[in-house]
């Protein structure tokens, strides 16, 4: 990170080489970048160094993040501010997605504040920063470890940590439904994107997991993939489904004499000239043109989702079986896929309404007294029993 000057900011590489030796990948020092930047630039503006930062300040920084207007890429540049044009929080009409807001989501302020409180907590410790850390623990927890006494038959509880940490509301993961994602499918355009997606909604790869594919992780004999998982780096093999190595054959034979051959070659190139390795950008942009046909919002993350849903229903797969196949730390996250989504909850809602109404009004005669003929009675009654 570069300073207003154009000098390397000592203290944030000082902290990101820290992670870098702990096993921490480049997405992630990428993530903590950014919260350090916006937090560099708040007190830039504010006018006080960084190892001067009191309470006060990470008070002010914590209503400002809250209360500020994000900036956001649009057609006319980078960086530039929500448009008046964006109707926050209006459903999507065919996924039915709330639009994004016009500042920082809950998650986003909750991560920065972790952030910052292991930055101070790093320089605390090196001797390089101040005593006191400007990002405090919430006084309940300074008596007492997180989790503490905690039943390892129950869930993992979500504990207030910081002081200035937000509460972070539990979403339940959306699903495509299956007409909804025949739809999309069929507005994608090539075959390469639709072995991408049918890969991603049969394995339930991670994007950058599947991206990463090189020519000897496909074994098409076993139905198999081998992917690099994005926390652990550990390599696993993940089975996918038969229309998948369909659709990646079609795609290999229209790339055939145009790309380098070789084991270790990557297997997902751009369809343009110059060929080079298909990177997250552009296939994150390929689904927003897929989007843009339909009107719809979902993102590559909901068909990992989708995927695991889809898993979770089925009575012959144990939740451990999509636990391993999702690569999941804790049997907890992957038992939300249980829980029924929106659109599940309103039909039947609206079934037993409909089912309510038909008794109400057309109820159903009780049965005969054993020792009765129901012919003969209803003949004699004049009703149907």
């Amino acid at each position: 990170m570069l300073d207003a000057g154009g000098v390397l900011v000592e203290p944030v590489a000082m902290f990101l080489r820290e992670l870098l030796a702990s096993g921490r990948s480049a997405a992630t020092l990428r993530s903590y970048g950014m919260d350090l930047l916006r937090w560099w630039r708040f007190l830039h503006a504010v006018d006080v160094a960084w190892h001067r930062s009191t309470r006060l300040e990470a008070r002010d920084f914590s209503c400002w993040i809250q209360l500020t207007v994000k900036q956001r890429r649009t057609s006319g540049g980078r960086g530039s501010a929500l448009g008046a044009n964006v109707v926050v929080g209006a459903p999507n009409p065919v996924t039915g997605k709330t639009a994004a807001g016009n500042g920082y989501a809950p998650a986003t302020v909750a991560h920065s504040e972790t952030v910052l409180r292991s930055f101070y907590d790093f320089h605390r410790d090196e001797g390089s920063g101040p005593i006191l850390n400007p990002f405090p623990l919430d006084p309940s927890r300074r008596s007492r470890r997180a989790h503490a006494h905690r039943n390892p038959m129950d869930g993992w509880a979500r504990e207030r940590v910081g002081r200035y940490r937000p509460k972070v509301p539990q979403r339940v993961p959306r699903a495509i439904p299956d007409q909804r994602f025949n739809e999309l499918f069929a507005a994608l355009a090539s075959n390469r994107d639709r072995a991408l997606v049918a890969f991603w909604i049969s394995s339930g790869v991670r994007a950058s997991e599947l991206l990463g594919v090189r020519q000897c992780d496909i074994d098409p004999g076993q139905q198999l993939i081998t992917v690099v998982r994005k926390g652990t780096r550990a390599v696993q093999q993940v089975p996918a489904s038969a229309d998948a190595f369909v659709w990646l054959r079609l795609y290999q034979e229209e790339l055939r004499g145009q790309i380098p051959r070789g084991r270790t070659q990557p297997v997902w190139w751009t369809l343009r000239r110059p060929r080079r390795p298909l990177n997250y950008h552009a296939a994150h942009r390929m689904f927003e043109r897929a989007n843009a046909a339909l009107g719809s919002d979902w993102t590559l993350h909901d068909l990992r989702h989708s995927a695991a849903a889809r898993m979770a229903r089925d009575p012959q797969l144990t939740l451990s079986d999509v636990q391993l196949v999702m690569g999941h730390a804790h049997l907890s996250t992957t038992e939300i896929y249980l829980t029924p989504n929106k659109d599940e909850v309103i039909a039947e809602v609206l079934a037993h309404h409909a089912r309510t109404a038909e008794q109400r009004y057309n109820p159903v005669p009780p049965p005969p007294a054993p020792g009765y003929d129901p012919q003969a009675l209803s003949v004699l009654f004049g009703r149907t029993l």
